[in-house]
């Protein structure tokens, strides 16, 4: 008999909370949902019959073949959008967003200016809304990125991606490329990087200017104290 996962998906996600829950198995942990989303998006969209652009998407914007734009959605002049990619209703893609292959952003998300997706899910009331780097990664029902926060895919070495089990013993994922999974409700301050493999459960706090590696626990906050030195200009 198979060993449970460590890291399930209900443990950060509120999978009621995405149209898309069967990319996601108890058996399985949480990050192989990524590895399943290019074939599921590819066979989603093909079958679908109808009008694909249900939404309002302005005709300066930029969209491959494979993309889905449900009612309400709005698609911004000058976004661009290469699919396969699922946008759901009420998303706002703005102007500037680069929506990569394999993407799914769910009911009510926002997908902001200067911000790049690429093999990502987003859930329901995501908001990404500016300068933002999401590759690989899952972000949970309202979960919010600030400003500049970076969910970096890819270890310097090239290897796969490890993350730590709760005993502190290193789990191989499988994965060349894997960013973050950020849980339901968690709030990432600006100009935060999240290295590859990070785990943020549930209703946390990283404050601005953050390094993080590794797992967190649901409802911590992470303070970066940083120290400065204020001395007198000298001189005219």
């Amino acid at each position: 008999m198979d060993a449970s996962p460590t890291f399930p998906a209900i443990e950060f996600l509120d999978l009621d909370h995405t149209a898309h829950r069967e990319l996601f198995s108890g058996e399985d942990e949480v990050w192989t949902a990524l590895a399943r989303l290019a074939a599921y998006l590819n066979g989603l969209i093909e079958s679908l019959a109808g009008e694909r652009l249900a939404g309002q998407v302005d005709e300066r914007a930029a969209l491959g073949e494979l993309v889905y734009v449900a009612e309400g959605a709005k698609v911004e002049a000058h976004a661009t959008i290469k699919g396969p990619a699922w946008i759901g209703p009420g998303t706002i893609v703005r102007s500037g967003a680069y929506v990569r292959e394999n993407v799914i952003a769910g009911e009510g998300c926002m997908m902001g200016n200067s911000s790049e997706f690429k093999n990502c899910i987003l859930f329901d009331s995501c908001e990404v809304p500016h300068f933002n780097y999401v590759g690989d990664s899952i972000l949970g029902h309202r979960a919010h990125l600030g400003a500049g926060v970076i969910c970096s895919n890819v270890r310097l070495d090239r290897g796969n991606v490890r993350v730590r089990d709760k005993d502190g013993c290193p789990l191989d994922t499988g994965l060349r490329k894997f960013g973050a999974i950020v849980g339901d409700r968690t709030e990432v301050g600006c100009n935060a990087v999240l290295n590859p493999g990070s785990l943020l459960g549930r209703d946390c706090i990283l404050y601005p200017g953050t390094n993080w590696t590794g797992h967190l626990g649901d409802r911590q906050i992470v303070k970066n104290q940083q120290s400065l030195h204020v001395s007198t200009r000298r001189g005219t």
